[in-house]
């Protein structure tokens, strides 16, 4: 049933993709305008996913549930640096590609279909996944997309998408709620995540030569890695382990955390990659493909998972 449900979600985000790419193609807006949507989704959509997402009663069961989401999903984030670390030498995988392997779409992708699939009271646990993963977007793969030696701490520490975690968790744990009307354009603005995304992607893709799209031969390769091979050890990983018995609720939990661990590669990746001066059109196309397939691969996991 669950899988069933999330293959309808993946097809109805995937045709909004679609009306980015027709957008384009009709002419009616340029796909070098995607820039600026890109740097609204990044700097403040998902600012605000992620405060709202942590406005939730603080309760003991819900803690003990968030440390499990974040220990699931920092063993999960060491797991995909590694095994692309080594893959990545034997398979010459360059920057775009590695970080298209490494990070997934949770932030668009997956607080959607938690919300469709579990209710939004279960969105908090998919922050965990998201929080590391931003933590990690905006250092490593900010260093491997620009070619930094080292991260600069001070960028990294205002950036907006860390003072939101920070913020959020600080929030989540003191009690403090905002009022009604800012709760209100919060959770307003958060439902575009997925959408502006998609449309990003979309508009793309759509300004690409449909020769050059289908040129990109390890675009299947990306995909090959993102939705099958690590996915299968994340799999391997969360079924083996014991962390699903130490809280109520911790199989659900870990659904949620593999969900985000196997969805295609982060839209995000597509967007830093135009800001930062890399192949977008390489990053959109692995993307694209990625979500194509995804529509079979992701269910397919989670019911391996639910065996």
């Amino acid at each position: 049933m669950i899988s069933l449900i999330l293959a309808k979600k993946i097809l109805s985000l995937f045709l909004i993709l679609a009306m980015g790419f027709l957008a384009v193609r009709s002419g009616v807006v340029d796909a070098k305008e995607s820039k600026t949507l890109s740097t609204i989704s990044l700097y403040v959509i998902m600012p605000c996913v992620i405060l709202s997402s942590f406005q939730v009663d603080y309760t003991r069961e819900v803690l003990d549930g968030l440390i499990l989401a974040f220990a699931a999903a920092i063993c999960i984030h060491i797991g995909l640096l590694v095994v692309t670390a080594l893959v990545g030498r034997l398979l010459k995988l360059d920057a775009v590609e590695k970080a298209s392997v490494i990070y997934s779409n949770a932030g668009n992708l997956i607080i959607p279909l938690v919300t469709a699939l579990l209710g939004k009271e279960w969105v908090i646990y998919s922050c965990a996944f998201v929080c590391v993963q931003q933590t990690l977007l905006w250092t490593h793969a900010k260093m491997l997309l620009c070619g930094e030696k080292k991260p600069e701490l001070r960028k990294i520490v205002t950036n907006v998408n860390m003072i939101s975690i920070f913020a959020g968790i600080l929030l989540f744990l003191s009690g403090i709620r905002f009022p009604a009307v800012i709760q209100d354009a919060l959770d307003a603005t958060s439902v575009m995540v997925g959408p502006s995304a998609m449309i990003v992607t979309g508009m793309l893709i759509g300004g690409m030569d449909r020769k050059k799209l289908f040129s990109y031969r390890r675009a299947w390769l990306v995909a090959a890695l993102r939705l099958v091979i690590l996915p299968l050890l994340a799999v391997a990983f969360l079924k083996r382990s014991p962390l699903a018995a130490m809280v109520p609720g911790g199989e659900t939990v870990l659904l949620i955390t593999l969900l985000a661990a196997i969805a295609p590669p982060a839209a995000t990746i597509t967007q830093m990659a135009l800001v930062y001066g890399q192949d977008a059109d390489y990053a959109g196309a692995a993307n694209i493909v990625s979500t194509l397939l995804c529509i079979i691969t992701m269910p397919v996991m989670v019911m391996v998972y639910q065996i």
